[in-house]
């Protein structure tokens, strides 16, 4: 393994532990749902480890396929890599994204019972990247200042794009919220329209029983 695999994979590693996590059999797809306003570049680091690392690995080549599939389940991205990796893609739309990982295991299904550990990690919009001390020195105090500031406007349109998501959402519920009291309205009215139909319905009869019956 090459210096850079490992520092990355050291990265990846530092990223990761703080991350979520979850169990992921052996060929076996999951996937989860990440609300993500339009327009966001969302990044992704994952690795892959067995469950148990007492137990010897019966694939040590493992790797994953990761897709990623917008609100209308179109595949915006799908990619193989190795047991550690990072990702990236952006919106295109506001909604709900499933991003679903597979294990690429090439043993047959009925010997394919290992569990596995899928470290993850996904952050939404541009972040900044810890700089290089050997870099800055070749730069200027100006340049620094410009990419902060660079940095600091790619934050500000992430928010502004996240309220902008978050008010079409409650504009959303809003509209539903007022569609469900106009029809528990109308339902009421129907309701009290049927039982006034039916108490005249039953007293008009009952008359008429009394008077064929010659008590009134």
């Amino acid at each position: 393994m090459g210096l850079g695999a490992v520092g990355f994979l050291l990265y990846c590693y530092l990223v990761l532990a703080a991350a979520m996590y979850f169990d992921l059999g052996e060929q076996e797809e999951k996937c989860i749902i990440e609300e993500i306003p339009e327009h966001t570049l969302v990044t992704g680091h994952f690795l892959l480890e067995p469950w148990d690392k007492r137990i010897p690995t019966h694939s040590p080549h493992f790797g994953v396929t990761a897709t990623v599939k917008d609100p209308n389940y179109e595949v915006l991205m799908s990619k193989r890599y190795g047991k550690f990796g990072k990702f990236t893609f952006t919106a295109h739309a506001s909604g709900q994204h499933y991003l679903c990982f597979q294990t690429n295991s090439t043993r047959f299904a009925v010997f394919a019972g290992e569990r596995l550990k899928l470290h993850l990690d996904v952050q939404l919009g541009e972040h900044s990247v810890d700089p290089d001390p050997h870099a800055d020195r070749t730069k200027s105090n100006m340049e620094i200042l410009e990419d902060s500031l660079s940095h600091m406007i790619d934050q500000m349109m992430y928010i502004i794009r996240q309220q902008e998501y978050q008010r079409e959402k409650e504009e959303v519920f809003r509209q539903i919220g007022e569609e469900t009291n106009s029809k528990v309205l109308w339902w009421a009215v129907v309701q009290t329209s049927i039982l006034l139909s039916v108490g005249f319905w039953q007293m008009k009869r009952l008359k008429e029983f009394f008077i064929l019956k010659k008590l009134v």
